[in-house]
């Protein structure tokens, strides 16, 4: 069987802020100042250069529409932390759900 490789990763941190850049079409210094306001927080390479992966990216893209709608970071980045939140919340309830099912179907 094959192994998966990095770029099968969504979460895997390959691409420099330099190609990432290029790909939105968005100033290296943009991507600074979200790292900065803990916005977006790549990877960081053993060299200390920030280093993204495609969800990484997805989020940056995400967050450029949403600034463009005239959000600000500050804002922005309060969204991202509550749907985070929101997502842990389901996960929780799922899987006490789970434990009920188990529990009414053993006994």
């Amino acid at each position: 069987m094959m192994s998966e490789l990095p770029l099968d990763d969504e979460h895997a941190p390959i691409y420099s802020m330099g190609q990432v850049a290029d790909m939105l079409n968005v100033q290296q210094a943009y991507l600074r100042r979200l790292d900065e306001h803990d916005v977006v927080t790549p990877s960081r390479s053993e060299g200390g250069r920030r280093r993204y992966s495609r969800r990484d990216i997805m989020t940056v893209q995400r967050v450029t529409r949403m600034a463009g709608e005239g959000m600000t970071l500050i804002a922005i980045r309060r969204i991202l932390e509550l749907e985070r939140e929101v997502d842990r919340l389901r996960e929780e309830l799922a899987a006490a759900h789970a434990r009920l099912e188990q529990r009414e179907s053993g006994s």
